[in-house]
C-alpha cells in the first residue's frame, strides 16, 4: 500500500463502535475516483492496535494498520460514533495531534469532529458536526464557530462534516477540490448518490484543478 505519484494514502480512523456509514461512505467513494484500477487515493483503515474492532451496529472491522505502522499520510479521516473511545486516550490523540502537523488534509465526519474540538484544533474556525451535537461541539469549541446549516465546513487544512450520511458529501466535496468537480460527479453518479445541489455548488467554488 505504498504510496505513489498519483495514490495518495488516506486513512480512516476505526474505533469501537464507530458509525458504520461515517467512514463506509467516504471508504466508497474515494475509493472509486479515477479510472478503473487506478484510483487517486489508497484508501485503508488504521486503529490503535492491529486487533478487530467493533463498530456501533456489530460490524467487525479488521484494521488494515496500527498507529505504529500506519505509513505517511496525505490525508486523516477521522469519523463519529462513541467517539469516547478516542477522546479518553491519551495515545489516539497524541496520534491524531502528530497527524494534524503532517497531513495535508485533516478532516472528520460526524463526532469525530469532538477529536478535533478537544485538540484544540477547530479554534477560529467554521465546524460542523451531527445535528444531535451542535451545542456540544459548541462547548468543546468556544472559539470556533460551528455552523449548523452545511453539511461540509472547509478550512482548508481541517474540514469537518455533518452525521452519518454526510460523510459521503465530504469526500465528494474534497474530490472535486483535490480532482475536479466531473471527477466528483462521475462518484457521485456512481454511487447513485443525490448530491445537494447546494452542496455541490459550494464545492465547485473551491475546485483547484
Amino acid at each position: 500500500m505504498a504510496e505513489t505519484s498519483l495514490r495518495k494514502n488516506l486513512a480512516i480512523l476505526v474505533h469501537d463502535d464507530v458509525e458504520v456509514l461515517d467512514f463506509c461512505g467516504p471508504f466508497e467513494a474515494f475509493g472509486v475516483t479515477g479510472e478503473a484500477g487506478e484510483a487517486y487515493f489508497n484508501v485503508f483503515t488504521v486503529a490503535e492496535q492491529a486487533r478487530p474492532v467493533r463498530a456501533n451496529t456489530g460490524m467487525i472491522v479488521q484494521p488494515n494498520y496500527s498507529f505504529d505502522d500506519c505509513p505517511p499520510l496525505f490525508m486523516l479521516l477521522v469519523p463519529g460514533g462513541r467517539t469516547s473511545v478516542l477522546t479518553d486516550n491519551p495515545k489516539a490523540m497524541a496520534w491524531v495531534a502528530e497527524q494534524d502537523q503532517q497531513v495535508e488534509h485533516l478532516v472528520s465526519v460526524c463526532t469525530g469532529a469532538y477529536v478535533l474540538a478537544q485538540l484544540g484544533l477547530l479554534d477560529g474556525l467554521e465546524a460542523t458536526t451531527h445535528y444531535s451535537g451542535y451545542d456540544r461541539l459548541q462547548e468543546m469549541a468556544p472559539g470556533a464557530t460551528v455552523r449548523r446549516d452545511v453539511r461540509v465546513a472547509d478550512n482548508g487544512h481541517i474540514v469537518t462534516g455533518a452525521g452519518v450520511s454526510a460523510g459521503i458529501d465530504l469526500a465528494l466535496h474534497m474530490i472535486a477540490r483535490l480532482h475536479g468537480l466531473q471527477e466528483a460527479d462521475d462518484v457521485a453518479e456512481y454511487m447513485m448518490y443525490r448530491w445537494a445541489e447546494e452542496d455541490r455548488a459550494r464545492a465547485a467554488a473551491l475546485v483547484t484543478v
